[in-house]
């Protein structure tokens, strides 16, 4: 199938509905029924404002996350159209892809 890898970057502290931002991502995408995504914690990484986001021992409030998805360019439409929809502030990746499943 064809479709998208879609990529969105944030970060453990950022909150939409008083939940952090990556888990609601993951929650929103079941919800939509969208064949699945995974929220991966990452150690270090910058953004825009070229502030260092790390996990830290004493504080993981600041720690960097990425949801990723692979999406028809339907379901990728209505995704976005909900995001939108909820005011959602969020960088993202969006790759064209070929995905499937084996065996």
């Amino acid at each position: 199938m064809k479709g998208y890898q879609i990529t969105f970057f944030t970060q453990q502290d950022r909150r939409h509905h008083g939940r952090s931002l990556g888990d609601w991502l993951v929650d929103l995408a079941q919800e939509m029924k969208l064949p699945g995504a995974t929220l991966i914690a990452g150690s270090e990484g910058f953004g825009q404002h070229r502030h260092i986001h790390s996990a830290h021992f004493f504080e993981l409030a600041d720690q960097p996350q990425e949801v990723q998805l692979a999406v028809s360019e339907e379901d990728a439409e209505r995704l976005f159209a909900r995001l939108k929809a909820e005011g959602v502030h969020l960088f993202y990746v969006k790759s064209p892809v070929e995905f499937g499943t084996l065996g």
